[in-house]
């Protein structure tokens, strides 16, 4: 956590900020751990361990921004990187099309510690990666198995925010996670399996107890079972199917074509340049059907384990749990100070940077699908034909979310309410709200699962968030199913 030093900085800062005659300014000292383990096919491929730390000083000055930062951390590195955010602002303000407005917010005195209950940067690093081998050690044991990969990955964030409302904010963040891949290869045919999810680390905010909970020895066996069976399994087929995605896929579909287009300044046109825009423009709040009754999405900060889970964003706005579709129909945007006030709502406290360096833009906290009722085996004892698909593989969308093809790793043919063979390249195509307008279905509580996401690219330059989804498993009707590229 900050030391008593670098609160008094922070402070500092601000008044002498306050009096220079500054409309607002926020200071954010971060510091970031990171540790990273491989192993690859009973081989250490990487260890690192690093550390970064440096203030982040925000100005709004006669009504324009202006941002600044620095990795010296002192009394006279913070006055320069504070005059050149004071800078920043002045030159802006001479082209702004108009002055920037604040949605108010009380300002907080906090602390917050995510719970844990082994601090993962104090377990031996033997024990790390003996716990590696063992399970690269099983997922080998097949000679079609060319590739065993199996990873662990360790953050920990603290960061001190102090504005010039009054607002002083201690909050200190620790992640842990991993995953393993097993890739198959028999003539010329290649296939993988993952676990517990794909494209990255499956993080949660936890210690290293959640690392055991995964069981990565456990299930090693399973995927390279199943990286084997890909590989002699027919193609998925093509045309319009009954489709029920495992939550390990429904994640990927969640940030890309709810996530994101809920973004406000996506919505008011501000990312057009960089990653694209939103269909869900302000016009449509309240009233645009974006799908079944069935479909019920939150954005919710307050969430145990979630990586999106925090006390307070980086302006200091209060973490919130925000219902963003309601049986079907789109009522709330994740927004910051400024962007809420630009259509008159209150901020839904989305305003976060990934690092000290980096000024805060609306980003995702973790947003879920809520469950429905039943399990699993119900919403495939109620399909008569259709296709059952885990773990992401590929996707692609179009700038303003609505066009989007995803991939899958595996599926499985549903025949008369029974799961039966396996199909490689499943690939499923359609438009965001026709997609989830078909939803026939969303498995209840005991199904749901909550997944840390490590990889959300946003922004010019981009930067790289945590973000959480949770899901149980749903269906959807006459979903275009087809087969992936070879």
């Amino acid at each position: 956590m900050a030391s008593p030093k670098i609160q008094h900085l922070l402070a500092d800062t601000c008044r002498l900020l306050k009096r220079r005659g500054v409309d607002y300014a926020d200071t954010r000292w971060v510091e970031q751990i990171h540790e990273e383990l491989v192993v690859q096919n009973l081989q250490v491929q990487h260890v690192s361990h690093s550390t970064t730390e440096g203030v982040s000083i925000r100005v709004l000055y006669r009504g324009a921004w202006g941002h600044a930062s620095s990795c010296r951390v002192d009394g006279e590195g913070l006055r320069q990187t504070a005059e050149k955010a004071i800078e920043m602002a002045r030159a802006v303000a001479l082209d702004a099309p108009g002055k920037v407005k604040l949605h108010p917010v009380p300002p907080a005195q906090a602390r917050y510690h995510s719970p844990l209950e082994v601090d993962p940067f104090q377990v031996e690093m033997q024990k790390k990666l003996d716990y590696l081998m063992w399970a690269c050690q099983v997922l080998k044991d097949h000679s079609h198995i060319k590739t065993a990969t199996a990873m662990l990955e360790f953050f920990r964030t603290d960061k001190l925010f102090c504005s010039t409302e009054g607002a002083l904010i201690e909050q200190q963040v620790t992640e842990s996670g991993g995953t393993i891949e097993a890739t198959a290869a028999l003539d010329h045919e290649i296939q993988k399996r993952s676990f517990p999810s794909s494209n990255g680390s499956c993080l949660a905010q936890a210690g290293y107890e959640y690392v055991k909970g995964l069981d990565f020895v456990g299930e090693a066996a399973r995927v390279r079972k199943e990286a084997v069976a890909l590989l002699r399994a027919k193609e998925c087929p093509s045309g319009p199917a009954t489709v029920i995605l495992m939550p390990d896929q429904l994640i990927l579909q969640i940030h890309e074509s709810c996530g994101h287009p809920v973004e406000l300044d996506r919505a008011l046109g501000l990312e057009l340049s960089f990653a694209g825009g939103s269909f869900l423009t302000p016009e449509l709040l309240g009233k645009f059907r974006y799908g079944d009754r069935r479909v019920n999405i939150t954005a919710d900060a307050t969430l145990a384990g979630g990586c999106g889970t925090f006390a307070y964003d980086d302006e200091g706005v209060p973490a919130q749990r925000v219902p963003i579709i309601r049986e079907g129909t789109f009522v709330e945007y994740l927004s910051s100070r400024e962007s809420a006030a630009a259509i008159g709502r209150t901020s839904s406290g989305a305003m976060r940077a990934d690092g000290w360096n980096s000024v805060p833009i609306v980003r995702m906290t973790n947003v879920n699908l809520e469950p429905g009722k039943g399990r699993l085996e119900d919403l495939i004892r109620d399909t008569k034909k259709g296709i059952l698909m885990a773990t992401n593989k590929s996707w692609s969308i179009d700038d303003r979310r609505l066009n989007f093809q995803f991939g899958a790793e595996i599926a499985w043919e549903i025949k008369n309410g029974k799961v039966g063979q396996v199909f490689k390249n499943p690939v499923y195509t359609g438009i965001t709200p026709e997609f989830w307008g078909s939803c026939s279905g969303v498995a209840g509580p005991e199904e749901w699962k909550l997944y840390g996401v490590p990889n959300c690219a946003k922004g010019e330059p981009v930067q790289i968030m945590h973000v959480g989804h949770g899901a149980a498993p749903a269906r959807f009707e006459k979903v275009q199913v087809g087969n992936a590229a070879r």
